[in-house]
């Protein structure tokens, strides 16, 4: 398997291109994702599919890693451009943020938002206009 900083810039480049399924071959079965557009977590590559395929029936991201730094304890610290448009084109959000993956047996097993207190608890402030 790819190192690590490899593996998350492929992710960032499926995930743009949206392409599911390369995205999902490096992640584990039980990865644990925040759905920031709805609120709570995505549990599998299942629900995390399912989640994108709904994201993008309504939103354009487009994330693109800055900086990819290794802790300990197999967490990955990502700080990404994110630029999130409208289907019709309209800027909704243009801005840096933080990622913080956790690695396991070479793959993604979870990420979380570095900004963000309690992403479980409801969407972004990011998504808060949509109705």
């Amino acid at each position: 398997m790819a190192d690590t900083k490899t593996l998350i810039e492929q992710a960032y480049s499926a995930f743009n291109k949206r392409d599911i399924d390369s995205v999902l071959a490096l992640m584990t079965h039980d990865v644990n994702w925040p759905k920031v557009s709805e609120g709570g977590r995505a549990v599998g590559k299942e629900e995390i599919r399912a989640y994108w395929t709904r994201q993008w029936g309504e939103l354009d991201p487009h994330v693109e890693p800055l900086e990819i730094t290794e802790e300990d304890g197999g967490k990955v610290r990502v700080r990404v451009h994110q630029l999130v448009k409208s289907l019709n084109g309209d800027l909704l959000l243009d801005r840096e943020i933080l990622h913080v993956f956790t690695m396991k047996t070479g793959l993604i097993a979870a990420m979380e938002l570095g900004e963000e207190a309690d992403p479980a608890a409801g969407p972004s402030a990011v998504f808060a206009h949509r109705s």
